[in-house]
């Protein structure tokens, strides 16, 4: 792809006013950059550089190797040579990515995140003003927001990396990836180049490589600014919402204690619908510790409650108990229900979806704990060779393979799942009649969902498609930790 070419004094004045515009740096903060050596990282040291004759702040680097490439240390000995040239104080953060990735089930793109912002907060001095500051760009906002649409995503995660978060500033958000080589060009600054960066294992790579590229060559030069501009505008957007939405919970709250509160809901029924959701999107958040496991599913299960005549109940992730009592809608926190035999009757409550997060661990109705995590190609062909007992439920899918966000949850019309190595499909209900399964227990069997192609029906096979083999780079286990009564 053509670079293209810009001024230098025009980038340095647009990161400026960029950094301004958002009021990243003050007089007399401490700012850490995370410099890797790449170009986007090395641009941002020398725009900060510049910057401090103008704005005095101090500035310190810190540079975490990873302990993967074979190549780290050079990218490692350039970046202090580079805080040596231009006097700045360095920190080198060795890290194990591999081990903590695989001990903690994680893929070696999210361990590596994790532990670089904890290098960043171990190194922060003990300042009142301290900022990180990350090389994320144009380029990275508009991949970040692209991955968050295909997997599914509201206007929160369409609104991509926000130039500030918290004590996180990104100085580079407004310029994109040739604009920065271009400087470092003009510049005459040397940057290393991460030999990852080529391959498509990781699915941001795939973007940029076969998706955002195209649309840069084919379709709009400006592809990845203008996706940058609707990122923005969708910030924008949902913080407005969010503070309409606080004002609309408030007119709607009744009371709220440690682990019981309750809406109004005369006065919920007259906001407007897409406010309704948020408030009760709030409503859940103040009783859950992460808002990531609070899905559409949830927020529509809450909605039915309130819609519903008489008093009916439905339970949700965290012990959490909504019920509905009047004109009274009321949400406690409770002991973690236990699920019962698939045997027996059904109530409401146990039809709701339970979403999947990996690596994590969940609770499904008729089956019991369920344990998700990514698991190597050797762990899954030595576990393949052990004697694993009769009544372990354990499966292994090719993860790359999947397009949603993973949801246990009942059948619906139009699910069907993948019977054979030719993958020709067949509907849920087709294969739940040949298998001669009980007509009023199909509607109670929690399937594993893709969307509407279904990967495992527990207790009976596994979707084809799904299946690992010897193209296989990433692997998702999941295993019934402890089977229901019965």
């Amino acid at each position: 792809m053509q670079i293209r070419l810009k001024k230098t004094k025009d980038i340095y004045g647009e990161v400026k006013a960029h950094i301004e515009k958002y009021r990243m740096i003050s007089e007399g903060d401490m700012v850490l950059a995370g410099v890797s050596g790449g170009a986007d990282s090395v641009c941002m040291l020398s725009i900060l550089q510049k910057l401090r004759k103008e704005v005095p702040f101090r500035l310190m680097v810190v540079h975490v190797h990873h302990g993967v490439r074979e190549d780290a240390q050079k990218d490692a000995d350039y970046v202090e040579e580079l805080c040596r040239k231009w006097e700045i104080p360095f920190i080198l953060k060795i890290v194990d990515m591999a081990g903590y990735a695989k001990e903690n089930g994680l893929s070696p793109e999210e361990a590596g995140r994790v532990l670089r912002y904890r290098a960043f907060e171990e190194a922060l001095p003990e300042e009142e003003v301290c900022k990180i500051a990350v090389a994320h760009n144009q380029n990275d906002r508009a991949e970040t927001m692209l991955f968050h649409l295909f997997r599914g995503s509201g206007l929160r995660g369409l609104g991509s990396i926000r130039p500030v978060r918290e004590k996180i500033i990104r100085p580079l958000l407004c310029l994109s990836r040739e604009e920065i080589e271009s400087y470092l060009v003009e510049k005459k600054i040397a940057f290393c180049t991460d030999s990852t960066n080529g391959e498509d294992f990781y699915t941001r790579n795939k973007i940029r490589h076969h998706i955002l590229s195209y649309a840069e060559e084919h379709i709009c030069s400006n592809t990845a600014a203008h996706i940058g501009d609707a990122a923005e505008i969708l910030t924008e957007t949902e913080d407005f919402i969010r503070k309409q939405a606080v004002l609309a919970y408030d007119r709607c709250m009744l009371f709220r204690e440690e682990n019981n509160m309750a809406l109004d809901l005369v006065a919920f029924r007259e906001e407007d619908p897409f406010l309704q959701k948020r408030i009760l999107l709030r409503y859940m958040e103040q009783l859950t510790p992460y808002r990531k496991d609070i899905t559409k599913e949830h927020i529509e299960a809450l909605m039915q409650l309130t819609q519903k005549d008489g008093s009916r109940e439905i339970f949700l992730p965290y012990g959490l108990r909504a019920y509905k009592e009047y004109d009274r809608l009321l949400l406690t926190r409770t002991e973690k229900k236990k699920t019962g035999s698939m045997k027996k009757e059904f109530r409401e409550e146990e039809y709701l979806p339970v979403a999947v997060t990996v690596p994590g661990e969940i609770t499904v109705p008729g089956l019991g704990k369920v344990l998700l995590q990514y698991v190597s190609r050797e762990e899954f062909f030595y576990k393949k060779e052990q004697n694993i007992p009769k009544k372990t439920y354990t499966k292994w899918f090719d993860y790359d393979k999947i397009t949603t966000v993973l949801v246990f949850r009942t059948r619906k019309t139009g699910d069907y799942l993948t019977i054979d190595s030719a993958l020709r499909k067949k509907t849920v209900k087709e294969y739940m009649i040949n298998e001669k399964i009980p007509r009023m227990q199909r509607e109670h069997i929690y399937l594993l969902a893709d969307g509407p192609h279904i990967l495992w029906i527990p207790g009976y096979r596994i979707s084809q498609y799904y299946k690992v083999n010897e193209n296989t780079k990433r692997i998702l286990q999941v295993q019934l930790k402890e089977e229901s009564d019965g």
